[in-house]
């Protein structure tokens, strides 16, 4: 693993070379990253996987003018054929008016110990315990017939940032995730479930034998699933499908799509887009947080802030690029790979826990549906139209009944955020994350 401070003065050595090249400004990234993954199915091994990479990206600016290039190999004369390079295609491609790295007044000068990072590696072994174990507890379920198999990952990486404004700085991330995935019945009649576990580090993952158990008892109880009847009816969104509304607001208010006009949320600013009561933040700064990092890939300064605050749409999330777009200040959302430009990307992203039970949210239900699958990408990100296809269970006098599949549920994302209620439950486990949701008025389409 390369050192992090010959790694920026490599950078920064790269930068100058740029600049006495006739570039008027440049920025470069080194990411540097090793992965393990193991899969076992039966008992047996399906995959031993490792790898490691390390790439550079390097990106020129010559007036209002850039170009990025990107390279594995990072010895002294490949480097200075990237330098050639990157000067040389800035100079002849057409005009960004809001390209360029950030004012040093924008930079991210105390650096937050998010801790991103677990400083252990495990083992091949350990993961194919990991994995065994889960598998056997979920095939350790009365009813289990088959297994799909279980999977077990790490991964690392260190990603170093420097520019010609002065800002040079690195930081490094872990990953840790266990999934296992069974299914339930015999023939035409058998249902499929899993559970799935991620965190930065190894102590803060569920247990091989809480993951498998729970895939084993979600794929029994959707056995003998039946059809539901066409109708509007309350929805509840169970935790694992409920991030997907949050994921559907940050795509809507991302900095790039408002620019481009391309969101249903485009003249929502400050408006109320929630219910009241509603609170919604994102934080780069959540220690061990899945998506959190001490800075944005522009080096400038992140926060902890709500872009919806009690309903109200507060913020769009920006990078630079998008923030001199729509004549705003960037909120540190910038990310980046190697080799294209910085774009606008959400953090850890969570809707803030309601105050009551799951139990209390579905209580006046005579009729409805409460949703663990959902099949599909039906978005129009233009209009906020909404249809996907789902499976879940039946609530009838406010008690989960029968499960139920092949239906589509419908709506639009504009009626549905102001029609959500959530409830208490809120855990952090998939880096956007929302507790079980209810939402009145939806359209359910079956037989």
């Amino acid at each position: 693993m390369t050192d992090s401070s010959n790694m920026l003065n490599l950078l920064e050595d790269l930068l100058a070379k740029v600049k006495a090249k006739g570039a008027d400004a440049a920025d470069a990234v080194h990411i540097e990253s090793q992965s393990l993954a193991v899969a076992q199915r039966l008992s047996n091994p399906e995959k031993l996987e490792r790898s490691e990479s390390a790439d550079i990206g390097l990106r020129a600016l010559v007036g209002k003018r850039q170009a990025i290039v990107s390279s594995s190999d990072i010895g002294t004369d490949a480097l200075d054929e990237l330098v050639e390079r990157v000067v040389a295609m800035a100079k002849s491609v057409p005009e960004d008016f809001y390209c360029g790295i950030a004012d040093p007044d924008q930079l991210a000068t105390e650096i937050v110990d998010v801790e991103s990072c677990d400083p252990n590696e495990p083992t091949a072994e350990t993961l194919v315990d990991w994995a065994n174990r889960a598998e056997e507890s979920a095939r350790a379920i009365e009813g289990i017939t088959n297994s799909e198999g279980a999977e077990a990952g790490w991964g690392r990486a260190t990603v170093s940032v420097a520019a010609t404004n002065g800002f040079a700085q690195t930081y490094s991330g872990s990953h840790y995730s266990l999934s296992a995935s069974v299914l339930a019945g015999e023939g035409t009649a058998m249902e499929r479930d899993y559970d799935y576990t991620g965190a930065v580090y190894a102590d803060d993952l569920m247990t091989p034998e809480e993951i498998g158990t729970s895939a084993g008892e979600k794929a029994v109880k959707r056995l003998n699933p039946q059809k539901a009847e066409t109708a509007e009816v309350p929805v509840i969104y169970d935790p694992r499908v409920s991030r997907g509304i949050v994921m559907h607001l940050t795509s809507a208010i991302n900095g790039s799509s408002i620019a481009r006009e391309t969101s249903f949320l485009k003249d929502k600013m400050g408006e109320q887009v929630f219910s009241a009561g509603m609170t919604i933040y994102d934080d780069p700064h959540r220690a061990r947080g899945l998506r959190s990092k001490p800075f944005d890939s522009e080096g400038v300064a992140n926060k902890k802030r709500k872009i919806i605050e009690d309903g109200v749409l507060t913020t769009w999330i920006m990078d630079l690029r998008s923030s001199r777009q729509l004549g705003l200040e960037t909120t540190g959302h910038a990310s980046r790979g190697t080799g294209s430009p910085p774009s606008p990307s959400a953090t850890n992203v969570y809707l803030e826990s309601g105050s009551g039970s799951p139990a209390e949210l579905m209580s006046d239900i005579k009729s409805g549906l409460y949703i663990t699958e959902l099949i599909g990408m039906g978005i129009n990100g233009l209009t906020g139209d909404y249809s996907r296809g789902a499976a879940g269970f039946w609530i009838e006098n406010g008690e989960l009944t029968h499960p139920v599949s092949e239906i589509t549920i419908a709506g639009n994302l504009k009626d549905m955020f102001k029609n959500l209620t959530a409830a208490d439950d809120l855990e952090y486990r998939y880096g956007i994350d929302a507790p079980t949701l209810r939402i009145d008025g939806m359209t359910l389409a079956g037989k």
